[in-house]
């Protein structure tokens, strides 16, 4: 656990993974997968040009709350990164308690289920910890894999919007926004639990 701003943030720790905090010694995992053109395009950033781009953008995440690193337990290594961040997709239902799940993988661990189960421990700790209302989730719409997690965690598509992306040279976008509320997330919970 650290302590940041006051506050303890602690570790989300999965079978296989461990969301956790970033550190300023995560730098290389970040790089080798920020440089790839797989992976910054499909969340709205261009590739990392070197590693001090990702160092930088390290000691951003640092100083976030709700950001953590994914690393594999079995070796140690960050191989992505995931977020809640204060975001509002819908302007009508501002005044719901409410936050956007962001994340990306390293290219080379796609196919194994991690971000499904980094996604489902994280919307355990939104709506159990954090006591949200809602959580939203979203995919430009040339993200496919994004598009199956979204499902596979049981968001529920909702709209469609087109937006410009101005870390990607202001390239025109349309996001699929999905999302689950607490009733939907209680209703799973209980029905994975009697199964």
């Amino acid at each position: 656990m650290i302590k940041r701003n006051g506050e303890t943030l602690s570790s989300i720790e999965t079978n296989r993974l461990l969301l956790r905090p970033w550190r300023e010694t995560d730098v290389k995992d970040l790089y080798e997968y920020a440089q790839n053109d797989l992976v910054g395009p499909n969340a709205g950033w261009q590739p990392h040009k070197n590693i001090e781009e990702s160092k930088s953008i390290i000691e951003m995440f640092i100083e976030q709350e709700y950001v953590y690193a994914i690393e594999l337990k079995e070796n140690e290594k960050v191989i992505g990164g995931i977020g809640m961040y204060y975001r509002y997709p819908n302007p009508e239902i501002k005044e719901l308690k409410q936050m956007e799940i962001g994340y990306v993988l390293n290219p080379k661990y796609w196919g194994h289920g991690y971000v499904p189960e980094a996604v489902k421990n994280l919307l355990n700790y939104g709506f159990q910890t954090l006591h949200l209302d809602l959580i939203w989730c979203g995919h430009y719409d040339f993200n496919n894999n994004s598009k199956r997690v979204n499902e596979k965690c049981g968001f529920k598509f909702k709209f469609i919007k087109e937006e410009i992306l101005e870390m990607l040279d202001h390239k025109r976008v349309k996001t699929h926004y999905y999302n689950i509320n607490r009733n939907e997330y209680d209703i799973r919970t209980v029905s994975a639990k009697n199964t």
